[in-house]
């Protein structure tokens, strides 16, 4: 059974929007060495067709990007791509599948079946599945930023604290730091 890691971008006071963070070339490294540890990648609808419409362009070529960019669109290109829908069937995206039915079960089943583990990368669908108590760990890139607004990392709350333990911290260039925790159970 492969791990459930949890990762986002997030500025000081909690904010997840996409905009937001610091997009260089050591961010989209970091992420493009993360996907590649991980067998597949998790999302909501709603962060599925914010990909969609940006990177199988990328990949093609269609839109100029810096070559770390490049690496990055054509790597989630061919990396399996799972989406929790309720109200999204269709999912054209090369290497897109769809998880139907019940949440818990559907993740627990595609954690069982990817030995290399699964990255979620949905802000709203995290707490969906903490509150299930799937994640197992946390790989967060903490922004130097605060941004005022929302959305925010969990605003919709948890029925407890989760305990983490810190495996590493390790500060980027721009003073982004890149955070990894596992779930204390």
């Amino acid at each position: 059974m492969g791990l459930l890691t949890f990762s986002i971008n997030v500025t000081l006071d909690g904010c997840v929007d996409h905009q937001e963070g610091i997009s260089d070339d050591e961010t989209h490294t970091f992420f493009t060495r993360l996907m590649g540890e991980n067998g597949a990648m998790l999302w909501g609808r709603v962060t599925y067709e914010m990909m969609e419409s940006h990177w199988p362009a990328v990949a093609r070529g269609d839109v100029e990007a810096p070559a770390a960019m490049r690496e990055w669109a054509l790597r989630l290109e061919a990396k399996p791509k799972y989406v929790a829908s309720s109200t999204r069937k269709d999912f054209p995206w090369t290497n897109s599948h769809h998880i139907d039915g019940d949440l818990r079960t559907g993740v627990q089943k595609l954690k069982d079946t990817t030995p290399d583990g699964v990255l979620l990368g949905s802000g709203k669908l995290a707490t969906e599945l903490d509150r299930l108590g799937l994640i197992d760990e946390y790989k967060l890139l903490v922004h130097p930023r605060i941004a005022g607004h929302g959305p925010t990392l969990y605003e919709s709350g948890l029925l407890s604290t989760r305990r983490l333990e810190l495996i590493s911290a390790k500060p980027l260039r721009s003073g982004t730091v890149a955070m990894h925790y596992r779930r204390t159970r």
